[in-house]
């Protein structure tokens, strides 16, 4: 049959329902998806040998079959060594081992053809040559016209999906290389010529079977040409499409909120104290944004105790005295009701109601709330995922501020924004997000970072101790606590989606509670939050702390982000192993809010060597933004936010932790491009070819 790049890979031949499913898993639907499925890495099996020509110390691929196989003890004990022993035509031998290698041993049995690539050793006790834990393709007798594809070249590796191995992923692809008739090239050829790119079509063909003198090191830095030109179109096509994205908001129509005096006034009015130089600057970029007559999109990103909310405060009293509504969303009902309590008595000083609409609220009061925010009564709505709802209407919906903005989805800020005729969308982060990630998932939006703390802040001091020397972090917080100041301690919550790990950390911060106020500080008051109770508990939980009735407050991570004690000097993380960076950076500062020097004590029970390296980051640095970037290198992009919830683009060869430089150069392309095309029919055939092609990846690029 005649195939294109929209042929389902059911047509495809060797392929069938069940191993179509398979590869579906992976995303990998038609001919185009399987084409842009890349090795991950390459081996150089160019070497290909007879068993009896090997020499120690060389890299070689071998085409043998086993003569025997067992699994043997190693100084009595059971270790699962298991050995085999091929031979090929030559007549010589081959000893290979492998450690814990039980699982091979029903797979190579004796008569078993395999291809063998590994470092050639010599055994000296046995005096033959051998291969330890070697490369594996087990071979049928239908191979040996498939042999070419996997020994004596460069061979991609590719991941499984399912149970199609990577050998078998190898000979669909190098078939289908070899049937399809075109790869058409929609890179503009201005671009691809400038920067001396192969066609798309040797680009992909090359990608998948490198030609012989590739320098290997090359192929698996993803630096080769062929990469080189697949991962430059693919961040290309993406930031065109943010791009085009960002101008399409610029053209629509918003509200040009006007900027007076008497607004400046109201403003000075609701300031508690003498704002810093960097909340200042960014107030003035969001208020030039608010002024423009096409809708902000902005980011507002501050480290933790930066001061964002007041800012967002502020520019609420811009659209309010300007006759709009505000709506203020964040993630948490405890974080809603933090904001509440934080910011009512601010806008009451102004002369503006204001409303807390949870999913905690009364059917009663939801409805008293709702028809007050449709006949503008309320002027600003704090809330939760509530205010998204269907049948929540506003009678002038001016400026919608989203807290936590990683914790939304990129269709939840539409449906918020959707509440009014354009209002501006001013979205809000304590977690500092790395530049490569911010051009990706965010860039579409402006960003404004507050790169200052309040004055008379003090570093906070973060001290590592282990399960064993708890009785020394016990005795840091009695000191503290016995001059006068009070204490977190924290357990995790590893999803919050995941009801049997709050259940668990709940239970764990009960067992806690119990212990703490019982046995080991029964002479201070100690108190207890959790996820599972109810508004009015926690709320009382809070504010006896809020207080300094209580003295120690242990929580699960419902107290990671807005609560704001300024006596709290210590935070206790218990298996803080178990945190992200950026949340462990979340949770310290919930202490240093004072003038007093805080302390973060992180304690570990088990801990590997991601583990090591992020408490060793965190005790180390207090800059939010260099703990980012580690904790992106060490999670991946797409564990840190949540690649769903947030939008992170599918990427098929690009890597933006490996390429920034890429991505770089890709958007400074993109960018020139969009703004001045080449001619219009070019720009036209470019968002056609993002929106046919791209959007079904990249929901987060919506051109059409």
């Amino acid at each position: 049959m005649h195939l294109d790049l929209d042929t389902s890979l059911n047509w495809l031949k060797g392929v069938g329902p069940a191993r179509a499913a398979m590869l579906q898993s992976k995303g990998l639907e038609t001919v185009e998806d399987l084409i842009n499925y890349f090795p991950f890495r390459y081996e150089d099996r160019s070497n290909l040998k007879p068993v009896k020509q090997l020499a120690p110390g060389e890299l070689a691929t071998v085409v043998a079959e086993v003569k025997s196989s067992r699994i043997s003890k190693v100084r009595g004990r059971h270790l699962g060594l298991f050995e085999a022993v091929f031979t090929d035509a030559s007549g010589g031998t081959l000893l290979t081992k492998w450690f814990h290698g039980a699982h091979w041993a029903d797979r190579l049995v004796p008569g078993t053809r395999a291809a063998l690539f590994g470092k050639i050793e010599f055994d000296g006790y046995r005096g033959e040559v051998q291969m330890m834990h070697p490369e594996v393709e087990i071979l049928s007798g239908d191979d040996d016209g498939d042999l070419a594809i996997h020994t004596g070249r460069i061979v991609p590796v590719y991941e499984a999906a399912g149970k199609i191995n990577t050998r078998q992923i190898r000979v669909l692809l190098h078939n289908l290389l070899q049937d399809l008739p075109e790869i058409a090239d929609h890179l503009p050829s201005a671009i691809a010529h400038r920067l001396r790119f192969p066609s798309r079509a040797e680009a992909i063909r090359t990608a998948h079977f490198p030609p012989p003198g590739t320098p290997l090191r090359h192929l698996n830095d993803f630096r080769s040409p062929a990469q080189f030109r697949l991962i430059f179109e693919e961040f290309f096509w993406l930031q065109c499409g943010i791009e085009i994205k960002r101008r399409k908001g610029r053209s629509r129509t918003g509200i040009a909120f006007e900027l007076n005096d008497a607004v400046r006034s109201q403003i000075l009015k609701l300031l508690p104290f003498k704002p810093t130089g960097a909340q200042k600057r960014v107030l003035k970029e969001i208020a030039g944004d608010m002024a423009q007559p096409y809708p902000m999109n902005r980011m507002l990103q501050g480290d933790v105790g930066s001061g964002k909310t007041i800012v967002a405060a502020e520019a609420s009293v811009i659209a309010l005295e300007n006759g709009y509504q505000v709506v203020i969303l964040a993630p948490t009902e405890i974080l809603a009701t933090q904001h509440y309590f934080n910011l009512k008595p601010l806008f009451d000083k102004v002369g503006y109601v204001s409303a807390l609409l949870t999913g905690s609220n009364t059917a009663r009061e939801k409805v008293k709330l709702k028809e007050m925010l449709r006949n503008g009564m309320i002027r600003v709505a704090i809330g939760t995922h509530a205010l998204i709802e269907k049948d929540v209407e506003f009678d002038r919906l001016g400026l919608a501020v989203i807290d936590e903005q990683h914790r939304f989805g990129v269709m939840q800020r539409l449906e918020l924004a959707r509440k009014g005729i354009s209002p501006d969308v001013l979205v809000m982060t304590a977690t500092p997000i790395p530049r490569t990630l911010a051009m990706t998932i965010y860039g579409d939006l402006d960003v404004s970072v507050i790169d200052e703390l309040p004055p008379g802040r003090k570093p906070i001091h973060t001290k590592h101790f282990t399960a064993e020397q708890i009785d020394m972090v016990w005795s840091m917080v009695r000191r503290e606590i016995e001059a006068g100041r009070q204490a977190y301690v924290v357990y995790p919550v590893i999803e919050e989606s995941e009801t049997s790990s709050q259940t668990q950390a709940m239970k764990a911060a009960q067992a806690m509670f119990t212990e703490l106020s019982e046995d080991v500080f029964p002479d201070f008051t100690v108190g207890l939050l959790h996820g599972r109770l109810g508004t009015a508990e926690k709320e009382a939980a809070m504010q006896a702390f809020k207080l300094g009735e209580t003295k120690i407050l242990v929580s699960t991570t419902v107290i990671e982000v807005g609560v704001d004690v300024p006596n709290a000097t210590v935070m206790v993380i218990e298996q803080s192993e178990r945190f992200g960076l950026s949340q462990l950076h979340q949770l310290r500062g919930r202490v240093g809010r004072g003038s007093e020097q805080s302390f973060c004590l992180l304690v570990t029970e088990k801990l590997g060597d991601s583990g090591k390296e992020r408490i060793r980051t965190l005790v180390d640095s207090q800059d939010g933004f260099v703990i980012a970037e580690m904790d992106l290198k060490l999670r991946g992009p797409g564990e840190l936010f949540g690649t769903k919830q947030s939008g992170m683009p599918s990427l098929r060869i690009a890597n933006i932790l490996r390429d920034p430089d890429i991505l770089a150069a890709a958007r400074e392309e993109a960018r020139a491009f969009v703004d001045h095309p080449p001619s219009q029919e070019d720009f036209a055939a470019a968002a056609t070819y993002i929106r046919d092609h791209w959007q079904r990846r990249y929901g987060l690029v919506q051109v059409a």
